[in-house]
């Protein structure tokens, strides 16, 4: 198993209790799709791995996180990234006056190996339009070619595990399937591990291997992607879809989000 979570509770601020004894495990080579509603605690739960907590004032007070056998709750951000754990954040933050270029070499920062260009190559053959744009300040590029620089760059680290924080946030429908389909060809074709934290639970559920469903702190589902696309409740309450196979309304969602079975 490359990453285990087990019964890991999160506070911050010494009193803020978000995640409540929460497990999972991710094999080696598995896209993982963590889904739930705003506030549900999955970008906790990827903080939790990628040591993130500790600069917002946040802690594991319980359980344990191994990665590769070694345990990593509490451990700093800079050591766990050294470890091959990258995060790429929700929002896609650039270095502004950088060019995409540049951005994408700042992935590099945290290996001690050489190689840079045949990375640089790779990253350039998944986002033909990072090379177009190459030489452009990265606080001109558009929301979608920002995606793409902040997947690239996390690429460039050469992570063995790949934490992805709503990659299709803001983005138009076209755009994300195609993120998506490059999220999915990366871990084809270059076995690389990937979290995905999702509320687009359709998309996320089409390329993932396995998926947990995450309810105020808590994991409250788990299974194969392939069954909880067939899971009545997952239809019912994250892709809108009626057990008569009708698509509910956004109005109607929320109010079956109200009497959830499981809460």
């Amino acid at each position: 198993m490359l990453l285990q979570i087990n019964n890991i509770s999160v506070v911050y601020a010494d009193v803020i209790q978000i995640l409540k004894g929460v497990s999972l495990s991710v094999q080696k080579g598995q896209i993982v799709s963590l889904l739930g509603s705003n506030g549900a605690g999955k970008t906790t739960t990827l903080r939790a791995v990628s040591g993130l907590l500790k600069p917002e004032n946040g802690k594991v007070t319980e359980g344990t996180i191994t990665f590769e056998g070694r345990s990593i709750q509490n451990q700093a951000p800079e050591t766990i990234t050294r470890l091959g754990i990258i995060q790429v954040l929700e929002g896609r933050p650039p270095f502004e006056h950088l060019t995409v270029e540049e951005n994408l070499r700042v992935g590099t920062a945290a290996r001690t190996c050489g190689g840079w260009k045949e990375d640089l190559e790779m990253v350039y053959h998944y986002f033909p339009r990072l090379w177009e744009r190459r030489k452009s300040l990265a606080g001109y590029c558009s929301g979608g070619e920002l995606q793409m620089v902040a997947i690239g760059r996390a690429l460039m680290a050469r992570p063995k595990l790949l934490l992805l924080d709503e990659p299709s946030l803001g983005l138009a429908p076209l755009l994300v399937r195609e993120i998506f389909e490059i999220i999915q060809r990366i871990n084809e074709e270059q076995g690389t591990t990937i979290i995905l934290v999702e509320q687009n639970a359709n998309m996320a559920l089409q390329i993932a291997h396995y998926g947990y469903v995450m309810e105020n702190g808590k994991i409250v589902m788990e299974g194969k992607a392939e069954d909880l696309r067939e899971n009545p409740d997952v239809k019912e309450f994250y892709l809108g879809i009626a057990s008569s196979g009708a698509v509910k309304s956004y109005r109607e969602v929320k109010a079956y989000k109200r009497r959830k079975r499981w809460l």
